[in-house]
């Protein structure tokens, strides 16, 4: 089982937005130009964010998971259901159950099936433009993925806009936790839970995804900036790891 830390690992949008992408190529990547296409991603991953997945009205109810609440969900059928007027408060675990299971649905189902075919094409165009400025990072890191093994995403973001971003990074119905409440050790340790008998391995760009996979006895990949790493990375460079631990 590979646990990837998601943001500036496998999806790169903090350090376009304050030029430390660009920094760490000495002048021969466009600063402005980094930080323009990070507004743009911060703009798409919000408004998908309200308007299909409930973030305006669920902000403040973060979960480390998806199925954190499936025990509070009855199964009502939520065909008919209007999300607008149940009444819906902080507190209400069912309530707050059902938008996660909808959430869920439209999760798997990709952004295929929730956006018209002129906000696919603005997409599109913006994926494959970041892909080019940041010399095939995303691309690379989908390659990686899409080897026959099993991912998981660990993010310190808030867990619904880092599911729309995975949707719109192309990391497509991959396992997500956020360790925004309760820390990457925690979020390790349910992993583990969840996946008994097999071997992990850490890969991210922090400190914190380091001292958690120290704590879980478990290899760790540092994926830096400077020089580019990720695009380099191979399933063989991990094999490395996992010898020297296992």
């Amino acid at each position: 089982v590979y646990i990837w830390d998601m943001d500036e690992t496998l999806i790169l949008l903090k350090s376009l937005l304050n030029g430390s992408y660009a920094e760490a190529f000495a002048g021969l990547k466009d600063a402005q130009k980094g930080v323009e296409i990070g507004k743009m991603w911060e703009k798409h991953i919000l408004q998908i964010s309200d308007d299909f997945f409930f973030y305006e009205q669920i902000e403040n109810c973060n979960k480390p998971f998806l199925e954190a609440l499936s025990k509070y969900d009855d199964g009502q059928d939520l065909s008919d259901y209007d999300f607008n007027q149940d009444g819906f408060d902080d507190l209400n675990k069912r309530k707050l159950a059902y938008r996660h299971r909808l959430i869920a649905n439209k999760y798997k189902q990709g952004l295929h099936n929730i956006l018209d075919p002129e906000m696919m094409d603005l997409w599109d165009a913006l994926y494959k433009m970041t892909d080019e400025y940041t010399d095939g990072w995303l691309s690379s890191a989908r390659a990686l993925l899409e080897q026959r093994h099993i991912n998981v995403l660990v993010t310190s973001g808030s867990l619904i806009p880092s599911l729309v971003k995975c949707l719109l990074f192309r990391l497509d119905n991959l396992i997500v936790y956020s360790s925004w409440d309760v820390g990457k050790l925690q979020c390790f340790q349910w992993i583990k839970e969840r996946f008994r008998n097999t071997r992990f391995c850490a890969i991210g760009d922090g400190w914190e995804e380091c001292e958690a996979a120290q704590t879980m006895n478990w290899p760790f990949i540092k994926v830096d900036l400077r020089p580019h790493r990720f695009p380099g990375l191979t399933l063989r460079t991990v094999g490395f790891y996992f010898s020297i631990v296992y």
